[in-house]
C-alpha cells in the first residue's frame, strides 16, 4: 500500500509523506519549456499527453509521495460553456454569470466535455510507480461560484457574498448544481485511477452563518454523493481562510483529511489531530526565502505534528518564484538527508 494511503488509514511514520499543492507548475524549467510551445494554459489542460507529462515532472525530479493531476479548479465553468481565458498578469477572466444564466445552466453533457481530464489520469496511472499515489481534485462549489459571479479572481468573495445575501434561494440552487457536477467529476476521476481526492475551497473566509450554507453544506453534499459510489476513497478538504471554522469543516463535511493553510497555529492543528488526519501547512514564502526561515518552519511543523499520522504540505500552492534548490532542501530536511 502507498505510504500516503497508509497515513490516511492511521499509520504513523517518522518521516511523513510529502507533496506540494501546485507542485507541477511555473517554478519548474521543464514546465516552462512545455508551456512556451503550448497555445494556451487551457490547451495544456485539455491535452492529456502534455498534462500527464507535466503531472509527472515533480515526481521525476523530487520523488514526492503523490502526484496531483495537472488541471485547474475552473475547468468546471469552462465545460459549462463559460468564456474562460487566462491572461498574463491578470489571471482567469470570464464574463460574470447572470441570474438568468444560473437558472439555465446546462450540466447534462459536462462529463463528456471533461473526458480529457479522465484520459490524463489514465495516462499518469500507466506511467507512475506503485508507491506514488495519484490525487484528483476539483474546486469546491463556493470558490467556483465566486469566480463565476465575479468574473475574475474573487479576493474577498465580495460579489458572491452580496449575491448570496440578495438572492439566497438562487445561490443555494447554484451551489447544489455545482456540487452535483463536481461530485460526478470526482467520481469519474476515481474510476479513471485517482487514489485520493482533494477539494479546494481557496476562499473560505466568510462569517459563521455563511460558512455553514456556502462552504459546509455544498461540500457535504458532494462527499455524500461520492461516498455512495466510492465509500473508501480518501478525500482531503482544503478550506483556506476558514480559521476557527476548520474544526466544523472537519467534523461536518465528511472529509478524511483536513488540509490547513499557513495561518493556522500549530497548537490548534495539534488539537485537530485528535479527531482527523492533518495535512500542511508550511508558508509557501518560507520555501521562497530558504535558509533559516525555511528550516525553522519545517522543524516547528514536524516537532508539533509528526507524532501522529500527518501529511507534510504547504499551506497553499507553491509560488512561481520558488528556487528549486529550496524545494530540494525542504525534502532533504524532512527525510533527514
Amino acid at each position: 500500500m502507498k505510504k500516503i494511503i497508509k497515513v490516511i488509514n492511521g499509520e504513523n511514520f517518522s518521516i511523513p509523506p510529502i507533496w506540494m499543492m501546485r507542485q507541477a507548475g511555473r517554478y519548474l524549467p521543464e514546465y516552462r519549456k512545455i508551456r512556451a510551445r503550448a497555445e494556451s494554459f487551457l490547451k495544456l489542460c485539455q491535452t492529456p499527453e502534455l498534462a500527464a507529462e507535466i503531472t509527472l515532472q515533480p515526481i521525476h525530479r523530487f520523488h514526492l509521495d503523490a502526484a496531483i493531476i495537472f488541471s485547474d479548479i475552473l475547468i468546471i465553468p469552462y465545460v459549462l460553456g463559460r468564456d474562460l481565458r487566462f491572461e498574463e498578469k491578470r489571471g482567469p477572466i470570464m464574463p460574470p454569470i447572470t441570474m438568468k444564466e444560473i437558472i439555465k445552466l446546462d450540466t447534462k453533457h459536462a462529463m463528456e466535455r471533461l473526458s480529457f481530464s479522465f484520459e490524463t489520469i489514465e495516462k499518469v496511472k500507466s506511467k507512475i510507480d506503485d508507491q506514488t499515489a495519484i490525487i484528483g481534485f476539483c474546486g469546491a462549489p463556493w470558490i467556483v461560484a465566486s469566480y463565476m459571479i465575479a468574473g475574475k479572481s474573487p479576493f474577498d468573495q465580495g460579489p458572491a457574498r452580496l449575491f448570496s445575501y440578495f438572492h439566497p434561494d438562487l445561490m443555494q440552487i447554484f451551489l447544489e448544481n455545482l456540487a452535483d457536477i463536481s461530485a460526478d467529476y470526482l467520481i469519474q476521476q476515481v474510476n479513471s485511477g485517482a487514489d485520493i481526492l482533494q477539494i479546494f475551497d481557496n476562499c473560505s473566509g466568510v462569517d459563521q452563518r455563511s460558512f455553514e450554507k456556502l462552504c459546509l453544506q455544498p461540500v457535504r453534499r458532494m462527499i455524500n454523493k461520492i461516498k455512495k459510489i466510492h465509500p473508501r476513497i480518501p478525500i482531503i478538504g482544503f478550506p483556506r481562510g476558514a480559521g476557527l471554522f476548520y474544526k466544523n469543516y472537519g467534523e461536518k463535511t465528511g472529509v478524511t483529511v483536513l488540509g490547513l493553510d499557513w495561518t493556522i497555529p500549530l497548537s490548534f492543528a495539534k488539537k485537530l489531530q485528535n479527531k482527523i488526519i492533518i495535512q500542511g501547512n508550511l508558508d509557501p514564502l518560507r520555501l521562497v526565502a530558504g535558509g533559516d526561515a525555511l528550516y525553522k518552519g519545517i522543524h516547528a511543523i514536524l516537532r508539533t505534528l509528526k507524532k501522529k499520522p500527518f501529511i507534510f504540505n504547504l499551506g497553499h500552492g507553491i509560488t512561481p518564484n520558488t528556487p528549486i534548490k529550496h524545494v530540494e532542501q525542504m525534502i532533504n530536511c524532512i527525510r533527514g538527508k
